[in-house]
C-alpha cells in the first residue's frame, strides 16, 4: 500500500490570519490590564547639606506633614489626637519599628514635635527625617 506524499507547491505560506490573531491579541490585552497611577501628597522638603541616602528597599512607616498641617500615616488623614492610637496599631503589625518623617517646609514646629512625642510613646524604634540634598 502507498501512501500519497503531501504536495509542496512553490508559494509560502499565508501569514495574514496569524498577524491578525497576534494583533486582536495584542489589543486585548490593552484594554484589559490595568494602569495604577500611584497618587502622591505634594510636600516641598526642607534642604539639608549634612543628610544622608535612605535605603530605598528598606519599608519604613511614613508620616507626610503638609503646609496646612494635616498630618497623613501611610497615605491616611490622620488627625493629631488620634495619631498615638493609629501609631500604636501601625507599629504592632511591623517587625521594624522605624519611621520616616516627611514635613513640608512650611509646616509648624508644634506639630512636628508633637509627631515625634506620639512615635516615642508608641514605640518607635527611630524616627528619620527626609529632607532634600541642594
Amino acid at each position: 500500500m502507498q501512501f500519497e506524499g503531501a504536495r509542496r507547491s512553490g508559494q509560502p505560506p499565508n501569514l495574514t490570519p496569524l498577524i491578525d490573531i497576534v494583533f486582536l491579541l495584542l489589543i486585548f490585552f490593552l484594554l484589559t490590564s490595568n494602569f495604577i497611577r500611584e497618587q502622591r501628597i505634594d510636600i516641598a522638603l526642607p534642604q539639608a547639606s549634612s543628610s544622608q541616602q535612605i535605603n530605598p528597599n528598606e519599608k519604613a512607616l511614613q508620616i507626610r506633614l503638609k503646609a496646612d498641617n494635616s498630618i497623613y500615616l501611610q497615605d491616611k488623614s490622620v488627625s493629631l489626637d488620634k495619631l498615638d492610637g493609629a501609631l500604636v496599631d501601625a507599629l504592632q503589625l511591623r517587625r521594624h519599628k522605624q519611621l520616616q518623617l516627611r514635613g513640608d517646609k512650611g509646616a509648624d514646629l508644634m506639630h512636628i514635635v508633637a509627631i515625634l512625642d506620639a512615635a516615642r510613646k508608641a514605640g518607635a524604634a527611630g524616627v528619620d527625617i527626609v529632607t532634600e540634598q541642594p
